[in-house]
Order: structure tokens, then C-alpha cells, then sequence
């Protein structure tokens, strides 16, 4: 059985617990960061900077952790518990792959909100 994108029983205590009107507004701002973030953690990877892209993987992971986005914060977990280690071309797939998983929880995010 697939997981959904977003845990329903997470999204629905976070507007519980902060309202939804403030929630949407967490999902407008992490529809504005969250590229500008999967940007800085290519650029960090790209010039060799682990400090950096960890915490970048981490704050993505928290972001998923919040939503309910679960196979998101599991990538950006993964980024940031493997940091630069895997490199190149292995890094850059998983990348790929978290960026994906953002632009498909946005979508979900959204429609949730709107729910």
C-alpha cells in the first residue's frame, strides 16, 4: 500500500493545534523556500560545502516532519545524514529525487489546505 503524501492525522493536528489560516501561510512560505532551498543544497554540494548542505537537508526535513510530508523528510534525512559522502553523481540523483518529492507535496499541501 502507498503512504500518502501528506499524513492526514498530522496535517490535521497541525491546524488544530495552529489554525488552519496560519498553516496556510506556512505552506505559502514553504512554496517560496522550499526551491530556493533544494537550489542552495546543489549549490553547497557543488562547492564541496557539508556544513552547509547539512543543515540546508535539515531544515527540509524538519519541514517535512511538520507537514505530515513524510517520504520527503525521510530523503532530506537521508541527505543530511549522509552529507557529501555518497558524491557526485549519486548526491545529485538524490537531489533530483528530493526535489521531486517537494514539487509533489506542495501539490498535496495545497489541496489539503483547501480540503
Amino acid at each position: 500500500m502507498n503512504q500518502p503524501l501528506i499524513d492526514p492525522l498530522v496535517f490535521e493536528a497541525l491546524q488544530a493545534n495552529a489554525g488552519a489560516d496560519f498553516v496556510l501561510q506556512l505552506i505559502e512560505a514553504f512554496a517560496e523556500e522550499a526551491p530556493l532551498l533544494a537550489q542552495q543544497l546543489r549549490e553547497a554540494s557543488a562547492a564541496g560545502d557539508s556544513a552547509q548542505f547539512e543543515t540546508i537537508a535539515h531544515s527540509l526535513k524538519s519541514n517535512g516532519v511538520t507537514f505530515g510530508a513524510a517520504r520527503l523528510a525521510e530523503l532530506a534525512g537521508r541527505l543530511e545524514w549522509q552529507g557529501l559522502a555518497t558524491g557526485g553523481a549519486a548526491t545529485s540523483a538524490a537531489i533530483d529525487e528530493l526535489t521531486a518529492e517537494i514539487a509533489a507535496a506542495l501539490l498535496a499541501l495545497q489541496a489539503a489546505a483547501r480540503a
